[in-house]
């Protein structure tokens, strides 16, 4: 039970410093689907996602008018798509991917996450069907979000997959040129995904998740922004606390919310995931925390440390307010979602390099970035590489959501508005990572690399 003086807190933090509930998503399995006839697969899938969300929307709507709350988006996530297509041995790949697109337009979402594979230790032949369709499907579906796990701290990285991702990103961006390469800003590359995310584009409900469940999105970089700034000059120790404080409360709206939401759907309530997500709104940027904690602009000197701290505090204060807490639960460092993060890579304060450093400590990983349109897939392969090995080393989740801009150089843009908002083309080593010619010639899964 809240109590008078968290409720007034709440209606504060809404009304000045943008708290809102990013997502509801609602998980659903489609394994039950699964069947060799391509066509009655698709129905069955279809039919399953409108029946269990077709209350999704609404259910989130009158929630956010009984507590004042924001609940930005209403979204679902289905079992990984090759998991479900793989029994159906004819018919086109990407008309799962249409099915799964039709479904989420019928029930009013705006994203709908699993048209993914999980290949970190190798391939099925329904794993090669659907990477090679994510760049048709990606370009010819609106709401449909692709994520791919290409490692795990067990099992190691698949260097095979990493090399197709890249590949696959080149390609997405090429046939979404028209759009800024928009396909590429719902495709994530993994390692270590998490299986409870409610958070786009990576989002699917994983094999050992229950039959369908509720998973809530917090965010509220502004609150913690306003919070940090009131203990301006403190110690380590009292900034620390103050934003575990914080994240407590976010923490225990978001599952007031989630539960709220599952009860009334008639389903259990999974996590609540309470990570720092930025968007382009002024005051909403995990940039300015940094910057609030004392470094002069993100991507300085300390900025890695302080992010460290952020991070830390945010999962302990969340794992105090509630025993639900799952999926990423961090700091996101998006570079086209904070406006800090675009001022500060304009500055030339904020490189790949220091990006990279930063997901040593953060949430996820390289996120919305934008490169020069003729960087070559061998490179952000390399990228991608690099990023797995940080996860499988840290045994933590990383993860690669790269737009290579068609057209554009260093210091264009790419413009999405909404949620996506627009980032700057940041520059690319231009040295060559040799992946292709390690693996050419190459048996299949040879290439897997296992360091741990």
């Amino acid at each position: 039970m809240l109590t008078l003086q968290e409720i007034m807190e709440t209606i504060k933090m809404v009304q000045e410093e943008n708290l809102d509930i990013r997502t509801i998503t609602m998980g659903i399995s489609l394994r039950d689907c699964a069947g060799p006839d391509s066509r009655q697969t698709r129905t069955k899938i279809y039919d399953k996602i409108t029946r269990l969300a077709g209350q999704l929307v609404k259910t989130g709507e009158q929630i956010e008018r009984e507590y004042g709350l924001p609940i930005v988006n209403k979204r679902i996530s289905v079992t990984p798509m090759a998991l479900v297509a793989e029994s159906s041995v004819k018919g086109d790949m990407v008309d799962f991917a249409r099915t799964m697109d039709d479904a989420a337009a019928a029930v009013g979402v705006n994203f709908i996450g699993g048209y993914s594979a999980l290949v970190h230790k190798g391939f099925t032949g329904a794993d090669h069907r659907l990477i090679d369709s994510i760049p048709e499907a990606l370009d010819v579906t609106t709401r449909v979000c692709s994520s791919v796990n290409v490692a795990t701290t067990h099992a190691g990285i698949n260097m095979d997959a990493v090399y197709r991702m890249g590949q696959v990103i080149k390609k997405t961006a090429e046939l979404t040129a028209d759009r800024d390469g928009l396909g590429c800003a719902k495709l994530v590359v993994f390692a270590n995904v998490p299986e409870d995310n409610p958070f786009m584009a990576g989002a699917f409900h994983g094999i050992g998740e229950p039959e369908c469940v509720i998973n809530v999105g917090v965010s509220g970089p502004g609150v913690v922004k306003k919070a940090v700034e009131t203990v301006k000059g403190a110690d380590f120790g009292v900034l620390a606390e103050t934003i575990k404080k914080t994240a407590f409360k976010i923490t225990r709206m978001g599952e007031l919310v989630g539960r709220t939401a599952a009860e009334r759907l008639g389903v259990p309530f999974g996590i609540v995931d309470i990570s720092l997500a930025p968007t382009p709104a002024i005051g909403d940027s995990v940039a300015e925390i940094l910057e609030a904690m004392g470094i002069e602009i993100c991507g300085t000197h300390g900025t890695t440390a302080a992010l460290a701290l952020l991070n830390d505090a945010v999962k302990k204060g969340g794992a105090m307010a509630s025993s639900y807490v799952g999926g990423l639960s961090g700091a996101f460092i998006p570079l086209s979602e904070d406006a800090g993060m675009i001022r500060a890579a304009e500055a030339g304060a904020l490189t790949l390099e220091k990006l990279e450093a930063m997901t040593c400590v953060c949430s996820v990983g390289l996120d919305m970035i934008a490169v020069p349109g003729d960087t070559p897939a061998e490179t952000i392969a390399a990228i991608i590489a690099d990023e797995a090995a940080i996860g499988m080393i840290n045994k933590k989740t990383t993860a690669v959501r790269m737009i290579p801009a068609v057209g554009k150089k260093v210091g264009d843009y790419v413009e999405y508005g909404g949620l996506l908002g627009s980032a700057p083309v940041i520059p690319v080593k231009p040295f060559s990572p040799g992946i292709d010619r390690r693996l050419a010639g190459a048996p299949l899964f040879s290439g897997k690399l296992h360091l741990a």
